[in-house]
């Protein structure tokens, strides 16, 4: 456990961190990408989840699958990379936190679905399980969103 507290503490210490940290425009320029990131994610994941569950049938699979998921992978990166730049200044601070911790857990149940939903569309999901894999999937969404803004402002 000391390792780790250390690790954390020597992140939070990093030059460019505390560059970060200290600098009037690149913290907040961070969490506006985060967001647009996240909004991005959200918006595409979620038409692409209301298609599987059954809505919005007049999309085509094929233009949800090569264009609205890529762009959902997209927004996920930029949410994840400004995501580690928002951690890394109270490293330690987020650690310990809850909201941190159910935050990652449901990004992980998120990611864990969309593996199992991709490996299992080659078999051609029935409708019952596609329907439940994009409920699913957008509930965990929305619920790490929800985990965030409490990790920021709870």
């Amino acid at each position: 456990m000391e390792t780790w507290a250390a690790l954390l503490a020597a992140i939070e210490t990093w030059h460019p961190v505390v560059a970060l940290r200290a600098s009037t425009w690149a913290y907040p320029l961070v969490s506006w990408l985060h967001l647009l990131g996240i909004g991005l994610l959200f918006g595409t994941i979620a038409v692409v989840d209301l298609r599987l569950a059954g809505a919005l049938l007049r999309l085509e699979e094929a233009t949800v699958r090569e264009t609205l998921v890529p762009l959902s992978l997209g927004g996920f990166g930029l949410a994840a990379l400004t995501g580690l730049l928002l951690f890394a200044p109270a490293a330690r601070e987020y650690q310990s936190n809850p909201w941190f911790a159910a935050k990652l857990a449901l990004m992980g149940g998120a990611a864990l679905n969309a593996m199992v939903l991709q490996l299992a569309s080659f078999r051609q999901l029935n409708g019952h399980h596609a329907r439940f894999a994009g409920l699913l999937s957008l509930g965990l969404w929305a619920a790490v969103m929800l985990a965030g803004r409490m990790l920021a402002f709870g």
